[in-house]
């Protein structure tokens, strides 16, 4: 192991944490995450709960685009009852950009289809089931700020591009 290890920012449903919006958990099996949780590199965060959402909560899903176009304003996040909720979905990105520089993760493990952490695709808001290609808010802030964003799908490009990472210079104290 590195003598400072790079850290992972990683959605704590993935960990097995029961934080979903329906209350249950995404756990991951994965002799990486294993690993990486051993190592004491893995810095677990919901950002929906860390922003005060409840669990369980309303299932909720992004309309007229994707986690961009919500931080830019010209879209928004509702949950199944129609309210907007995009304020807790913005405060849950700003927490985890936040997190992951005091942390210094330079990558994330984050739950693909969720509004908040999806990386390559989310559903398309009206809560029928279907998906359209897209980042989450938590995805597109954090990608926004230099932070490499990989799904549980991904295992293996995450632990290639730890593999770049560990061969550049270390600045992260």
């Amino acid at each position: 192991m590195p003598s400072n290890p790079r850290k992972i920012l990683i959605s704590a449903c993935l960990l097995g944490e029961a934080v979903r919006y329906d209350g249950s958990h995404k756990r991951v099996e994965h002799a990486a995450i294993c690993r990486w949780r051993d190592e004491g590199r893995l810095v677990p965060l919901c950002p929906e709960v860390a922003a005060g959402l409840p669990t369980p909560r309303a299932a909720a899903e992004i309309r007229h685009g994707d986690g961009a176009a919500v931080i830019a304003g010209d879209a928004a996040v509702f949950d199944e009852a129609g309210k907007d909720c995009s304020v807790a979905f913005l405060e849950g990105a700003w927490l985890a950009v936040e997190t992951a520089r005091r942390h210094g993760c330079q990558v994330a493990l984050l739950t693909e289809f969720s509004p908040s952490c999806g990386s390559r695709a989310i559903y398309d808001g009206r809560f029928r089931g279907e998906r359209v290609a897209g980042q989450g808010v938590v995805t597109a802030a954090l990608e926004a700020e230099g932070v490499d964003v990989y799904s549980q799908y991904e295992i293996e490009a995450l632990q290639a591009r730890l593999s770049q990472l560990s061969d550049e210079p270390n600045d992260v104290p």
